[in-house]
């Protein structure tokens, strides 16, 4: 009897491998924040920061603002819809700045200690959000600064990683507590900008072939490799070529701070190093990873 059964065969179908897993790094980012914010007194709880308009409770007030709207859409809520029409980057931007202003505005009514202690409650929940997303999905939203209309979940993820990453460090500049500049929570950050960089690119001629190396320097930092061939722009972590057309070497806090509009393009070229086509490879310096 055993041999007038065909024999069956079980194939697994393995996704790709995430291009950034960031989803781990969530729950450690948010305890140190925790930490952090724990720690502050109430004068550094109101000094200013890089963020200009916004002092150190602002931007924990944003970061909050980040997890229940994430809580929110979890639970199938939709916001209500912009008061004017949305026809470009431009208007988006604006309405973007009008949202986090008028959360950032009543959150000023919100103790520190009630503040810290949403941001503990609501960091897991939506970290468990997070998780329930499928990586190779389409994301409900796309990832715009780096040029994309619609964009799968793992970016999308890496991209609220960025969020949470960035503002802290904001936190962490304006009150002088280092922490999270480590290879471990900073490089996950810098591989999610640098898919910015095709985007920023995209006008710029150049001949196929012509490659531009980005550097972070320091042992937190690495290599990426900004390639021109028949398709355009392309991202790399790994170098096609030998013969590098331009180099561009930023400082880790250059470069966070760059990639955030913290700093002018100016400012940042003045503190970074330019090798090669020095044309060329100031165009680094326009590369936004931010709605902004």
């Amino acid at each position: 009897m055993e041999g007038n059964y065909p024999s069956c065969r079980v194939t697994a179908v393995m996704e790709p491998a995430i291009p950034i897993p960031t989803l781990h790094l969530f729950p450690i980012l948010d305890k140190m924040l925790i930490e952090l914010l724990a720690s502050l007194s109430s004068e550094e709880w109101h000094k200013s920061t890089i963020a200009r308009l916004w002092i150190v409770k602002d931007i924990a007030a944003h970061l909050l603002d980040g997890n229940v709207r994430g809580i929110a859409i979890l639970n199938g809520h939709e916001a209500p819809p912009p008061a004017k029409p949305i026809n470009n980057y431009q208007d988006l931007v604006e309405f973007l700045n009008q949202l986090n202003a008028s959360w950032v505005n009543a959150m000023k009514r919100m103790s520190p200690q009630m503040l810290t202690q949403q941001l503990e409650d609501t960091g897991k929940l939506y970290t468990e959000y997070l998780k329930s997303l499928k990586p190779f999905e389409q994301a409900k939203f796309s990832v715009l600064w780096a040029g994309e209309e619609t964009s799968l979940n793992w970016f999308h993820i890496a991209r609220e990683y960025t969020e949470k990453w960035h503002h802290q460090q904001q936190i962490r500049d304006a009150v002088g507590r280092p922490g999270i500049i480590t290879k471990e929570l900073f490089l996950p950050c810098m591989d999610t900008f640098m898919y910015a960089l095709p985007f920023t690119y995209r006008d710029i001629k150049a001949d196929a072939g012509t490659m531009i190396e980005i550097t972070i320097s320091g042992d937190v930092g690495g290599n990426w490799y900004l390639q021109k061939t028949s398709y355009g722009w392309q991202l790399s972590k790994e170098a096609l070529l030998t013969n590098i057309t331009s180099e561009v070497i930023l400082s880790p806090d250059t470069a966070w701070k760059l990639f955030t509009k913290a700093i002018s393009p100016q400012i940042a070229m003045g503190l970074s190093t330019i090798k090669g086509n020095t044309s060329l490879a100031k165009t680094v310096f326009n590369t936004i990873a931010v709605m902004a």
